[in-house]
């Protein structure tokens, strides 16, 4: 007789991650898939996937701020920023990879303490602001400060060759960057499902309530801040490896746009959620690309107005899901995949 429900027998496998037959074999589909993936497509798709990877690796940290512990931050490009130049540094003295990875998170994550620390006494919009000036701040100092960061001349970053390999193509760093994925995913996932997560939205749905409880609020808050940062600074460090060149334009201020986009989209408070919202931000431009070579005999102003086309699509998603759909993609899915697990009865989650 079949049974009608999922059984724990231990504790191991109540907090399992994957604790049914059917997510595993999906995992197992997607693994298939994640290594075939330079095999089935074109160099030019890889390089694009390749940027969807680091983007998620962001993506995470910033949803792990805002999305669990409700910390709005306007300055994520900011501490991508120190990550990368940080990784230019140290990459042109010959340090090795792994030590230049684990230096250029450390910084970000110093500068992400100290910025932390008005988020103790600041909320929502004040809060946002100050993220934001913390932005303006890295970035004068990025393009003014030419001795350390070769301003608007540029910085070139070392050749990157991991336990001696070079990693000298596209296909090569793709498989370097979803070891990255995988590892911040894990751990992104476990950290949520932690005690410390459980403090995260605590503090997010009510610090006051929080405080009561017995949580320290400061000190959640600044571990929120500190983990986010440190994310952003390991995807700047792979940035920086990737493009080989670092330049103030890089580091907008409409990329940090692009990342609260992407929480949004994707789905706040989720890593699914982090994740579905950084690859469909990050192919977007791929999408409007073909749209408007597909319009440019109709409306040729389409295509030499691009960048801003891309900046406005960015803020309508942002309206859009937070008006419609405020649980992004992954809510929806959430929403049909219970539906079908309730089938034919009526779901109204």
């Amino acid at each position: 007789m079949a049974r009608s429900g999922n059984f724990n027998v231990s504790y191991r496998q109540e907090i399992a991650i994957f604790r049914t037959l059917g997510q595993k074999l999906w995992l197992g589909l997607l693994g298939v898939i994640l290594l075939a993936y330079p095999l089935l497509f074109g160099e030019y798709y890889v390089y694009i996937i390749n940027f969807a990877l680091i983007a998620i690796i962001a993506a995470l940290g910033l949803n792990l701020l805002t999305g669990y512990t409700g910390q709005i931050s306007l300055g994520h490009a900011a501490f991508l920023a120190v990550g990368a130049y940080t990784t230019a540094i140290f990459s042109s003295m010959g340090l090795p990879f792994i030590l230049v990875l684990l230096l250029s998170a450390l910084t970000s994550l110093i500068l992400g303490l100290i910025i932390g620390f008005p988020s103790l006494r600041l909320e929502g919009l004040y809060l946002a602001i100050a993220t934001m000036a913390f932005y303006f701040i890295v970035a004068y100092v990025i393009a003014h400060w030419t001795d350390m960061t070769g301003g608007q001349y540029g910085l070139k970053v070392a050749p990157l060759r991991v336990l001696g390999l070079p990693i000298d193509s596209n296909t090569r760093f793709y498989y370097l960057l979803v070891t990255f994925v995988v590892a911040s995913v894990y751990f992104a996932t476990n950290l949520a499902r932690s005690r410390v997560g459980r403090a995260f939205v605590a503090i997010r749905d009510r610090d006051i309530a929080a405080e009561v409880m017995g949580i320290d609020v400061a000190r959640y808050k600044l571990i929120s801040f500190a983990v986010s940062s440190a994310y952003a600074g390991m995807a700047g460090s792979l940035y920086a490896y990737f493009v080989g060149i670092l330049a103030p334009e890089h580091f907008g201020f409409d990329v940090s746009i692009q990342y609260i986009a992407m929480i949004i989209a994707g789905g706040l408070g989720s890593i699914e959620g982090a994740i579905i919202g950084a690859l469909f931000i990050s192919l977007l431009p791929e999408g409007l690309r073909f749209v408007t070579g597909a319009l440019a005999s109709s409306f040729p102003e389409l295509s030499s107005n691009f960048l801003l086309l891309k900046e406005g699509v960015y803020g309508l998603i942002i309206v859009l899901f937070l008006i419609i759909e405020p649980t992004g993609i992954y809510g929806i899915w959430r929403r049909i995949k219970d539906s079908w697990d309730t089938f034919p009865y009526k779901y109204r989650g």
